[in-house]
């Protein structure tokens, strides 16, 4: 029998603060090693994964028979953050009728000519949906800052872009859950290693992840400056401690089911002509 997760710890402790506390806030104050969630061990926590997965399939039925809502969950990471382990693991169970993901690369010549949020757009999810992003719509806030495609100006009117856009998703219906998967620099550096080792993994690894590992600096300074500005109330950020895949998995599913879980989902009304119906 899988063993339970403890109490959950206080979110806000993972998330970024918002007013006038925001400016303080740095990922280096975040142990990404840390492990919070743990059930106490690496075992029990892969069992409570598993039963999660479970839960998280019965849930995501009752999800799309309720149909007053829809949900985004978006997975944001440095490389080897493991947005398609998190995927793996914690929507392992549930069926790819009710749970969609789409993988964020650079845009094509036909998004270009559109404004940089038309495409994100038209991959929300519809009533009783469950989308999953894995990166997301701050890539554009993040590799034309650290690349200075985009000046200080563009970039904080993109911040003001992408909470007027999140809100509209809220206020129509969207439950927004926004996960930042934070790694340290040595655990991303075994990560990669893996990869150049393990002939199968070749494929996932790029010339590029070493020259955007020497601008980790860069990267963790947009990323802390994203947090700041766009954690809101109605699409707040979650700091994930990640060098623990299991870890890291078992705390995203674990705030999904419990935001589900929060939304009081019920099953429509069933027709009354079913009462006391005899199939011949």
């Amino acid at each position: 029998m899988a063993k339970k997760p403890p109490p959950a710890p206080a979110l806000a402790d993972w998330q970024p603060p918002s007013g006038k506390r925001a400016a303080a806030f740095s990922l280096t104050k975040l142990d990404p090693a840390a492990k919070p969630w743990s059930c106490g061990d690496k075992e029990a926590d892969k069992a409570a994964v598993d039963a999660l997965a479970l839960e998280l399939d019965a849930l995501q039925d009752l999800f799309y028979a309720d149909r007053r809502f829809k949900l985004l969950v978006v997975l944001q990471g440095t490389d080897t953050s493991g947005k398609d382990g998190t995927i793996r693991g914690v929507f392992s169970r549930t069926s790819p009728l009710g749970v969609h993901t789409v993988g964020w690369k650079a845009p094509t010549e036909e998004e270009r000519v559109h404004d940089y949020l038309w495409r994100i757009h038209q991959q929300m999810p519809g009533a009783g949906e469950m989308m999953v992003f894995n990166r997301s719509h701050y890539e554009d806030v993040l590799v034309p800052v650290v690349k200075q495609w985009i000046t200080p100006e563009q970039t904080a009117q993109r911040y003001r872009h992408i909470n007027d856009f999140e809100r509209l998703l809220s206020e129509t219906g969207t439950v927004i859950l926004k996960f930042m998967l934070h790694i340290g620099f040595e655990e991303q550096r075994e990560r990669l290693q893996e990869r150049v080792n393990d002939p199968t993994k070749h494929w996932k690894f790029s010339m590029d992840d070493l020259t955007v590992r020497k601008q980790w600096a860069d990267y963790q300074k947009a990323y802390e400056a994203l947090l700041r500005a766009t954690s809101t109330e109605h699409a707040p950020w979650t700091i994930v401690p990640a060098n623990s895949k299991t870890h890291r998995n078992l705390m995203i599913a674990s705030i999904v089911q419990a935001t589900l879980k929060k939304l009081k989902l019920r099953y429509p009304p069933s027709d009354p002509r079913l009462k006391g119906l005899k199939i011949t």
